[in-house]
């Protein structure tokens, strides 16, 4: 159902709501909703940054180890598509085991990672040089487009070279059409404290879950000024770590923070738990759109929980379990534990908003 700004005003007298408003001389909230979160993924004109080329993918790497009469009977000579003999290559372990449930039960060719020198995201560690610092190991840094120098993002190392994440990628295309469709996975973003959107020295930022799906028109495009209402466990909103930032010329920016993201995508629901994340928003398109970066620690073992999950997408993805599972420990840079070896990814992913009403409701709600 589709439910207008008029509606979000009325349940605002009742509840305690926000959206954006323009500068009046007192505290403000703004309201935002998330159209699209994908992974930062910087791709030169001829995919310069993967001289090695793309990714080999684990149907072509089982196809690769049987024998000629294999071949023939498991791919009913060459005219089943890998989507449809996907079952056949997953399972290739030792006998018969899935090697995305179990990466390390063979040794598939080093993962091709990014070569190349620029990528989106932030300097986490505060280390210029990829020295190494008490919370990360040592690693290469990148530039970022605009010439920021230090910046993290070991996530886009080992992501930037399959098809899968690319431009036009499965992953975050589907991801984001999923989630317009379903109406399942809607994140909210609030900005408390706003003396004026333009400029505010100290504002907090927090992330929810909405239960409700987005507001549509006919067409199926998300209509702004929509009302959500905050997903409650207990009396309290999911998530909602209070996030210190500030609006400088329009642009959101926040302080080092350890929270959690919620996430729905390709059929499942994930937990995008990051340490020291920094978040930039730009709040100044026209009409009220928003769109900017989020960067953290991506815990691993959180990431690796949904590679599991989406399994089922690795033919149209086009990647190897093994492989990534390899490089992503190797490359991993963020939070050594007593061994050295680091337990975390720094990652960044690109978020586009754009204005809501969130509405807070004094019960409980059922996760949608």
């Amino acid at each position: 159902m589709i439910k207008s700004a008029a509606l979000g005003l009325a349940l605002a007298a009742l509840v305690s709501a926000s959206a954006p408003m323009a500068a009046s001389g007192k505290k403000q909230t703004l309201g935002y909703v998330v159209t699209k979160w994908d992974t930062a993924i910087y791709e030169s004109r001829f995919a310069e940054e993967c001289p090695e080329g793309l990714v080999t993918g684990n149907d072509e790497l089982w196809w690769r180890g049987m024998s000629r009469a294999d071949k023939d009977k498991f791919t009913n000579k060459g005219l089943a598509q890998p989507v449809d003999r996907k079952n056949y290559a997953m399972y290739r372990g030792p006998g018969g085991k899935d090697v995305c449930w179990n990466p390390e039960i063979v040794k598939d060719p080093p993962l091709r990672i990014v070569k190349g020198k620029t990528a989106y995201g932030f300097n986490l560690d505060g280390d210029d040089n990829g020295n190494g610092t008490a919370k990360s190991c040592k690693h290469e840094k990148f530039t970022s487009p605009e010439g920021v120098k230090g910046v993290d993002n070991q996530m886009y190392r080992i992501l930037g070279c399959h098809y899968g994440w690319r431009r036009n990628g499965v992953l975050d295309n589907f991801d984001d059409e999923e989630r317009r469709n379903s109406g399942r996975g809607v994140v909210l973003i609030e900005v408390t404290g706003v003396d004026d959107p333009q400029n505010s020295a100290a504002v907090e930022v927090r992330f929810y879950k909405a239960i409700d799906p987005f507001n549509l028109d006919a067409a199926g495009k998300i209509l702004p000024y929509g009302s959500y209402r905050v997903d409650m466990n207990g009396g309290k909103p999911r998530y909602a770590v209070p996030i210190k930032g500030k609006i400088e010329n329009g642009v959101l920016t926040t302080e080092a923070t350890d929270f959690s993201v919620p996430f729905y995508g390709n059929s499942t629901y994930a937990e995008v738990r990051l340490r020291d994340a920094k978040f930039n928003l730009d709040l100044k398109l026209a009409d009220g759109h928003a769109k900017g970066l989020l960067g953290g620690y991506y815990d691993f073992d959180k990431w690796w929980e949904y590679m599991m999950k989406i399994e089922f997408l690795v033919a149209t993805g086009d990647w190897s379990c093994p492989a990534l599972y390899e490089a992503s420990k190797r490359l991993a840079d963020g939070y050594p534990d007593k061994d050295g070896n680091c337990t975390a990814i720094s990652s960044a992913f690109k978020v586009e908003a754009i204005p809501a009403y969130i509405i807070h409701q004094n019960q409980t709600a059922d996760a949608r």
